[in-house]
């Protein structure tokens, strides 16, 4: 059977839910099979008051451009259908959450009761005492991440799923983009309200060929010496033998 997995997070007008802050976008990637599948589910939100200077700095998201959006109540159900019962893939899981179940607690809806994968939990285990946020994951496991001068909820998504497929153990199609049907470049059609932007696959970025980077003669000198050094015990020397 496929295990389907999402990538899921949000921005918000500030950092605490119980200080009134709302969520003003909502990002999602699906992964099936470890494979991103091109399916995407993205919506702004109008949160009814302003986001926090600093939060503001962070995404962008202006009251004047979230003004015309919906409210969370207008997209609940369209959110949970796309969410189903996967497994869920989030990079600091109790900020998310925490959010997402406040507002559908505002809507009277239940609380999130899928299995969660949290990245950052993982990354700590993996590397501790070394920074793993979501750019320091990307530098480590050469992600690129050189859209990213404004956080989004869905931007940040696809580097997650790219990090997460990285860290995990197996790049599988980590770029995307190939869809269930031979390849094809799968289009997400969801929409509950008309206006929820669920958008086509990205198109595959292109790639760099891969650097090799070559000793310099003087590093080649250096190496040299230290297998003379060594003597008899060498297992190989500058000859090749």
């Amino acid at each position: 059977m496929a295990v389907r997995q999402v990538v899921l997070d949000t921005e918000t007008t500030g950092i605490d839910w119980k200080q009134g802050h709302r969520v003003i976008e909502i990002g999602a990637v699906e992964l099936i099979d470890r494979r991103v599948t091109g399916v995407h589910y993205q919506q702004y939100l109008n949160p009814q008051r302003s986001s926090d200077p600093e939060a503001l700095r962070v995404h962008g998201l202006t009251a004047e451009f979230l003004q015309d959006k919906p409210g969370f109540a207008e997209v609940a159900d369209a959110f949970l259908d796309f969410l189903g019962d996967a497994e869920l893939i989030i990079h600091n899981a109790p900020f998310d959450l925490g959010f997402l179940n406040h507002e559908l607690q505002q809507v009277e809806r239940a609380p999130l009761r899928q299995a969660v994968m949290d990245t950052l939990v993982d990354a700590r285990r993996r590397h501790p005492g070394q920074k793993n946020d979501l750019n320091s994951l990307c530098r480590r496991y050469s992600v690129d991440n050189s859209r990213r001068d404004l956080h989004g909820a869905l931007l940040d998504c696809e580097i997650l799923a790219e990090v997460y497929l990285a860290m995990t153990g197996g790049q599988v199609d980590m770029m995307g983009l190939l869809g269930a049907a031979g390849g094809s470049h799968a289009e997400a059609q969801r929409s509950a309200d008309g206006r929820s932007a669920v958008i086509p696959a990205a198109l595959a970025r292109p790639r760099d060929p891969l650097r090799v980077i070559r000793a310099s003669p003087e590093e080649c000198a250096v190496h040299q010496q230290y297998l003379r050094n060594m003597g008899a015990t060498a297992l190989w020397s500058e000859d090749g033998s």
